[in-house]
């Protein structure tokens, strides 16, 4: 009797010791990627002051690149940080070389990344959708963010490896300092400035660099592990590092390849007025996701530990708190979005354009309710990715964003017009979470056959 209740009590401190790790590290990095994704949100707020809705319009066709190269940099920076804890865990003299592998790889991205928006810029803006009278923005704003791409990158490296080693706090300030600045500059390079489009792409691309500067603190610590050492470029360990972020970078990609999709599909039917409509609904989804993103990122490195160590219980307890986490913002989301829909809109809409306000409340009444799935989508690819079940992670990762979301975007529009195309995220996201339940039966099953 005593042991059962030594048992007990030993399974009941072990559970508020996970949930308290859990609370910390997901509180922070939602917190910091709510920030992180303040970086658009201002740029759309500011934009559509100065410019009205064909700045919209012009910024919502350049938002695809931008989460493009936001995905690389975690693709790098969450697969090398990944590698980097198990490693750690297991006192593997490997971990060391992780960290400076990564940044190597993360620079010559950034630099190819550099020549694409100095010689390609505009061919880019007319392949998303830029007409002659959005084309000069869109250009203006490709050039200068991906000028700035090894920034960006190379602050989701410095970011994913500093909260992995111990220091998700640091993380949270660095992102929220980086958001800030953005917001700051914004205004002043918009506005007194009057620097238009290329301000606020100025503003966005500075961010990262004060972010940088932050994240600096954590290497003058004495409880740093992070450690840049010469070493040659190692294909194995590039090869590990992608794999383990290749599916962070296809939920990064999933949005762009979305976002490229919708804004087709919406010119034809709505033309640049449908597209400001959907800037806006896009916009603020961007930031929904980003608080998925960011519990899914919180918890990575929990769920990374306990697998090294192979603490299996304290894993499910972390994937249990993640999916019930999920639920509880995904309604408070959709509730906050219902209820102030129409002063959210307005924000955005400086010009009053009644067409762009309808379209746009729709919008988020139909769209939002994707989340609800899209969330649980997010997490349970951070999982598998973060206990190495790559195929599994990157099936789900495509299958959001490649395989699925472009037909159903199609076909639903065909029938049921901007409707359809708002209905589109929620039927795909419903899909994937009824494929990843199926794929987590088959694992099941898998592991009984197994032992028995």
């Amino acid at each position: 009797m005593l042991s059962e209740c030594l048992f007990i009590l030993k399974g009941e401190k072990m559970k508020h010791s996970v949930l308290q790790k859990f609370i910390k590290y997901t509180s922070v990095n939602i917190l910091g990627m709510m920030g992180l994704s303040l970086y658009i949100l201002a740029d759309t707020y500011f934009v559509s002051k100065a410019l009205g809705s064909i700045g919209i319009a012009s910024l919502n066709l350049s938002i695809s690149i931008y989460s493009i190269i936001h995905g690389l940099g975690l693709m790098i920076g969450i697969g090398g940080a990944t590698k980097f804890i198990i490693l750690k865990t297991q006192k593997n003299e490997k971990a060391n070389r992780v960290f400076s592998t990564a940044l190597k790889v993360g620079l010559v991205i950034g630099i190819l990344l550099i020549l694409i928006g100095i010689f390609g810029s505009k061919r880019l803006a007319m392949g998303l959708g830029a007409d002659s009278v959005t084309l000069p923005l869109t250009q203006t704003y490709l050039t200068t963010i991906l000028v700035f791409a090894p920034f960006f990158i190379v602050n989701n490296i410095l970011l994913a490896f500093v909260r992995n080693d111990n220091n998700p706090n640091l993380s949270m300030i660095a992102m929220l300092v980086g958001s800030f600045s953005n917001i700051i500059l914004d205004y002043l390079f918009i506005f007194p400035l009057n620097m238009g489009i290329f301000g606020a792409a100025f503003a966005t691309a500075l961010a990262p660099m004060i972010s940088i500067l932050v994240l600096m603190v954590h290497f003058a610590h004495k409880n740093n592990t992070i450690k840049l050492i010469r070493n040659k470029l190692e294909l194995n360990l590039v090869y590990d590092i992608f794999s383990l972020g290749l599916s962070s970078f296809i939920i990064e990609v999933s949005s762009a390849v979305a976002l490229i999709t919708f804004n087709i599909v919406i010119l034809r039917l709505e033309g640049n007025d449908g597209v400001a409509a959907y800037a806006i609904v896009a916009n603020l989804a961007l930031v929904a996701i980003a608080i998925f993103t960011g519990l899914a990122q919180g918890a990575q490195p929990l769920i990374s530990n306990y697998f090294g160590l192979k603490e299996f219980d304290r894993l499910k307890k972390t994937r249990k708190f993640a999916l019930i986490t999920t639920f509880i913002i995904a309604f408070v989301i959709y509730i906050i979005t219902m209820v102030f829909s129409e002063s959210i809109i307005q924000i955005f809409n400086s010009e009053n354009n009644s067409l762009v306000a309808q379209m746009a409340d729709v919008g988020l009444k139909f769209y939002f309710l994707g989340f609800f799935f899209a969330g649980i989508n997010i997490v349970t690819t951070m999982i598998l990715s973060a206990t190495e079940n790559i195929r599994e992670a990157l099936f789900i990762s495509l299958s959001r964003g490649l395989i699925i979301i472009v037909p159903v975007v199609l076909m639903a529009s065909y029938f049921w017009n901007m409707i359809g195309v708002w209905l589109a995220f929620v039927i795909t996201e419903s899909i994937v979470t009824g494929i990843g339940i199926y794929l987590e039966q088959l694992r099941n099953k898998s592991i009984i056959n197994r032992k028995n």
